[in-house]
């Protein structure tokens, strides 16, 4: 049985190629705004973060009308940390839309959710979006998005799939890149036309796969997930069960159901096979699980998702400062917060460390990671970070580690040094292109290679390169690649940072700090470029003579200090240091604070 009432599609599309604002229109036009209603922009990215950033970091679901069928939209995350999102979230719709900006073309992030749609025989519609770009270059981008499929092993069905030139900010979609339509309606009509409508019979036993979890403070964990077959209904009692584990079947009562309908969740009584719904009331319910009739318990496989890649610890802050500015500081308030993150988001890992205040947490990259710190952050959670390190594997007997495909744009003069460097960090070169007056090159480097390199690759581009990265696999130990270059400076003592003093440690090199910043000791206050750590004196005061007032500093001039965002603090750290995070400052400071016992500890190394 086939529901041609409803369609259910994905949007996936590399970082900032428009998804967002596409969909903003797409629902503008689909009848879920009255005329007058003010709407922000990028309306679903409702995360402060994904505003702030201008990235959409979770999958959200939306729906839109069209000539009397309701269209189930997914808006996915576009870069590849979060790809755990959309290989998911790829398993609830029969359709994706690959958006493709029109001069930037097919990018590395689209290649990888690209495959995982093929490989799950989606039937695909091409939108190449910002074809009023002044530079724009639509026809080679249709292309390079034929070979891409080509190349991906797309069947010739999927090579058939329609083309379509859209402005997402204008709100406007044509079948032909020299005319520019009216509105969205070449767009919609094609969706009707060309994904299939969901199957599913409503009279058999009951198949929902849980696919997403939301979390609500009143009535707690909420599943998502598409009906297979089967009707659901409220306060209907089910059972819950796991393709991969069937002994731990269970029982569950579904107490409210929810439709989406535009932003919002509209309660519904029942709902059958096609309709993607929210559902509460079933306790610890987690992604992957299956929603069955009790007398015909039949759970559903679910798409394996790839391994994280990136580990740091987590642990308790215990610098002087600790307690001061977090609302939730202690082990118990991390573990808790760890384990509800570990409930939406399937691509992350946590586990115990070796004291009980420490926990091990591996993400798919940098992002991933920095992204969970900052909202933990936000949320009033205090608490200590470790330099990120890649997780080995052993296969057939040999040590094997995480290897990124990394595609770099950078200016004709930058190539030389982009090269020596990544060379330097056993980067192997697999192509190199023109590109106007710019190039393109394609590398293979160990993802312990890319740990504090994009500050690295910005400097040496003087800001105009563009790089991304998506994982490649695992391959055979590349060896040893040296570390940090540079050294820190270290707070001599407790107390509060004086020009004085400031002005005469920066002879030494790039500060941190300003003025009036409380310090303690073992706290990094600035980075010396020769590569061995110092300790300086930032709390020195002049001393106060009959000659010499104690005002006599404010003529010093300082150099304004480099504030540090917490990915570049990531980036900077070396093995023996932390982030201190708290909900107002990031601090950088040595895991031994005592300067006399770090000097211990380093003569007895030597």
């Amino acid at each position: 049985m086939k529901r041609e009432d409803l369609r259910n599609i994905a949007i996936i599309a590399h970082v900032d190629h428009g998804k967002t604002t596409l969909v903003d229109e797409m629902l503008k036009q689909g009848g879920i705004f009255r005329d007058n209603q003010v709407v922000a922009d990028r309306v679903m990215d409702s995360n402060d973060l994904e505003r702030e950033r201008g990235i959409t970091i979770l999958a959200k679901n939306t729906a839109a009308h069209w000539k009397g069928t309701k269209i189930n939209i997914i808006d996915t995350p576009g870069h590849a940390d979060f790809s755990g999102e959309v290989e998911r979230i790829l398993k609830m719709v029969n359709g994706v839309l690959l958006l493709v900006d029109a001069f930037e073309g097919a990018m590395p992030q689209t290649r990888f959710v690209l495959e995982k749609a093929l490989e799950m025989g989606h039937q695909i519609i091409v939108v190449v979006n910002k074809v009023d770009r002044p530079d724009a270059r639509p026809l080679e981008v249709v292309d390079e998005v034929l070979e891409l499929l080509i190349e991906l092993g797309a069947s010739d069905e999927q090579l058939d799939s329609p083309i379509l030139f859209c402005s997402g900010r204008d709100g406007t979609a044509s079948l032909t890149p020299d005319q520019k339509g009216d509105d969205l309606a070449p767009l919609f009509d094609k969706i009707l036309e060309q994904i299939p409508p969901p199957e599913g019979d409503a009279d058999q036993p009951l198949q929902l796969l849980v696919s997403s979890i939301d979390y609500n403070d009143f009535v707690g964990r909420i599943g998502i997930g598409r009906i297979e077959r089967g009707t659901i209904r409220q306060n209907e009692e089910l059972a819950v069960c796991n393709y991969h584990d069937r002994e731990t079947n269970r029982k569950g009562r579904v107490q409210a159901l929810f439709a989406i309908e535009g932003l919002n969740r509209a309660p519904i009584e029942k709902a059958q096979a096609g309709d993607i719904v929210c559902f509460s009331g079933i306790e610890n319910v987690t992604i992957g699980e299956t929603l069955c009739a009790p007398d015909c318990r039949e759970p559903l496989p679910f798409v394996k998702i790839s391994e994280p890649t990136l580990e740091m610890n987590f642990m308790v802050n215990n610098s002087p400062f600790a307690g001061r500015e977090g609302k939730f500081v202690t082990s118990r308030h991390i573990r808790d917060r760890l384990m509800r993150e570990l409930l939406k988001d399937v691509s992350l890992r946590v586990e115990e460390g070796e004291t009980a205040d420490t926990f091990k947490v591996a993400g798919r990259g940098e992002m991933h990671l920095s992204i969970l710190i900052e909202t933990m952050r936000r949320e009033g959670y205090e608490f200590a970070v470790s330099m990120p390190h890649v997780l080995y594997k052993e296969i057939d007997g040999q040590k094997c580690e995480p290897i990124e495909k990394v595609y770099i744009d950078v200016p004709e003069s930058c190539v030389g040094a982009v090269v020596e460097r990544l060379g330097s960090r056993r980067g192997e070169m697999l192509s190199m292109e023109p590109n106007g007056s710019r190039m393109k090159l394609q590398y293979l480097v160990p993802a312990r290679g890319l740990i504090g390199y994009k500050s690295d690759f910005l400097t040496a581009t003087r800001g105009e390169g563009v790089m991304n990265t998506v994982f490649h696999g695992y391959e055979p130990y590349k060896g040893e690649i040296p570390g940090r270059s540079s050294g820190s400076l270290i707070a001599f003592e407790t107390g509060e940072a004086v020009t004085y003093g400031l002005f005469n440690a920066q002879e030494r090199g790039m500060l941190f700090i300003d003025p009036a910043t409380p310090v303690y000791e073992g706290m990094i206050v600035g980075m010396n470029p020769k590569g061995e750590d110092i300790a300086v004196n930032v709390c020195k005061r002049k001393h106060v003579t009959n000659m010499r007032a104690s005002g006599s500093d404010e003529a010093l001039r300082l150099i304004p200090p480099k504030k540090l965002s917490l990915e570049e603090a990531i980036e900077f750290i070396a093995p023996d240091e932390l982030i201190e995070v708290t909900p107002q400052n990031i601090r950088l400071r040595k895991q031994t604070l005592s300067n006399t016992q770090r000097m211990k500890d380093l003569s007895r190394l030597k």
